[in-house]
């Protein structure tokens, strides 16, 4: 594996946030009954015309501006002709020549802690297209059946450049291009329901080489978990088949997520790809400057921008201010609990959200928005820590407590639970006096330079405290008392 390199290159479809689709008025929702949502002009019958969905390309241009990248002023839609059973007229509506968004780039964090690394990558391109309908082998024995629901629905399809090298970098980018959609309103992002899917296109190379191998392109990857397995394993088989001395032969592939493995689709050995014609019955795109300075002036802080500002307004951590801003939920729940528990607690609500809630919602698999515990409870735990009522040790008895509802706040649990802290230096300096007394055999081996002696007294004070005690004070009066 050392002498290979992986080179990864993504396509993206995300559904556009729209309630009709992309060419007709038809209803874009989720779920329907199969075929009651497709109308005479997604099927393309004779005598009907597409008419362009403005919202659509609003969507497009937004996220044009969100990545940096140039907003054509004039782009053109393509009819892509080839044959598929879910889609009756013979092509699909897309783009080719030229897209409605060309270039920009996404900046991802890849990895934790500290082999964390940043990374940017480039896209290629976005453009505007319909989907086609869906196959539906479930319900029929030995026969396909056709729902054309989603024909038409409006697609964003965003091309990478072949920039990632590695499956964790992958999903780090297709993480972030998640959460950029979601983040600017163009996309629910909703994997399942198949708002949010990925193809990747992988090869492999020796270490050093210039040129690309033959890619393969798994298709239709709808979970970041897929897409990883995915990608390893058609790693390591292509890396197998080259070293065993057979040729990649350029292919589309599907993923088995049963088995872990990629399979054959069709072979792209001879293939021109699809065929595409300029679109009779659409005009070229035209988008006025004024638009995109309108769309421009409505975008909210992006994800980039607000990483920036926590690093500069609340001095975190490039990889703490990255994590806050993964998603737009993460981000809002992060400033409200600031804003509430005070610019100063900054650094300790980031630990917080990231540590003890985030483990918490990932093992009961909930997200940020299901959390038991509100920004405004966590920030009112983070006051009494930070003003001494309670120690951080404490302060996890009340979280927990939260989190399964015996009190509205954390002053109500504290009061309840009788968990006030100690700080009366009189009242820990008597428990720091019984602790010595009792505990002759640790006092010694701490004066006869044992450490550990140390942090065996400090818990015995704590547990005479109930665990109530300062820990500060109890290291200090210790270490006083040790050294007279």
């Amino acid at each position: 594996m050392n002498q290979w390199e992986v080179v990864i290159g993504i396509e993206t479809h995300a559904q556009l946030a729209t309630v009709s689709k992309i060419f007709s008025g038809a209803a874009t929702a989720f779920g329907a009954e199969p075929n009651t949502q497709a109308c005479a002009v997604d099927l393309a019958l004779p005598g009907v015309l597409p008419v362009l969905n403005k919202k659509a390309v609003e969507c497009a241009i937004r996220f044009g501006l969100a990545i940096g990248a140039e907003v054509a002023q004039k782009s053109v839609f393509a009819r892509k002709n080839y044959f598929y059973p879910d889609l009756p007229k013979g092509y699909q509506i897309s783009q080719m020549d030229l897209p409605v968004v060309v270039g920009g780039n996404i900046t991802l964090q890849v990895g934790q802690g500290d082999k964390a690394y940043e990374k940017v990558v480039r896209l290629t391109r976005a453009h505007l297209e319909e989907d086609a309908g869906k196959s539906l082998h479930e319900d029929f024995q030995g026969k396909s059946g056709i729902d054309l629901n989603r024909a038409g629905t409006p697609l964003l399809e965003i091309v990478s450049e072949p920039d990632m090298r590695s499956s964790d970098e992958a999903v780090a980018y297709a993480k972030s291009l998640h959460a950029l959609v979601q983040w600017i309103g163009i996309c629910d992002g909703n994997m399942q329901e198949g708002s949010f899917r990925c193809d990747a296109n992988v090869s492999v190379r020796p270490k050093g080489q210039a040129e690309f191998g033959t890619r393969r392109e798994i298709k239709n990857l709808n979970s970041f978990r897929f897409l990883k397995e995915a990608i390893d394993f058609e790693v390591q088989w292509q890396i197998n088949e080259i070293e065993e001395g057979r040729r990649i032969q350029q292919a589309t592939v599907l993923f088995d997520p049963d088995t872990g493995e990629t399979r054959m689709m069709r072979s792209k050995e001879d293939a021109h790809d699809y065929r595409y014609f300029p679109d009779p019955d659409l005009l070229p795109l035209v988008i006025s400057s004024e638009w995109i300075a309108r769309v421009q002036s409505e975008l909210p802080e992006l994800p980039v921008q607000m990483r920036e500002r926590f690093i500069s307004e609340f001095g975190l951590s490039n990889y703490d201010a990255s994590a806050l801003t993964a998603n737009s939920e993460i981000a809002a729940f992060f400033q409200l609990t600031v804003a509430i528990a005070g610019k100063q607690n900054a650094k300790p609500c980031a630990n917080w959200i990231m540590v003890d809630l985030a483990a918490r919602l990932n093992k009961e698999g909930k997200d940020i928005a299901e959390s038991p515990v509100s920004a405004a409870q966590l920030a009112g735990l983070i006051q009494r820590i930070a003003d001494n009522t309670i120690s951080n040790n404490i302060a996890k008895k009340v979280f927990e407590a939260l989190w399964n509802g015996e009190g509205a706040t954390a002053d109500e649990v504290i009061d309840k639970q009788g968990l006030k802290q100690i700080t009366d230096s009189g009242a820990i300096e008597s428990l720091v006096d019984e602790v010595l007394a009792a505990n002759p055999a640790n006092v010694a081996e701490f004066k006869a330079g044992k450490e550990k002696a140390f942090n065996a007294l400090v818990g015995q004070v704590m547990k005479a405290a109930k665990g109530k005690a300062n820990p500060q004070q109890v290291n200090d009066l210790l270490k006083q008392k040790l050294a007279g």
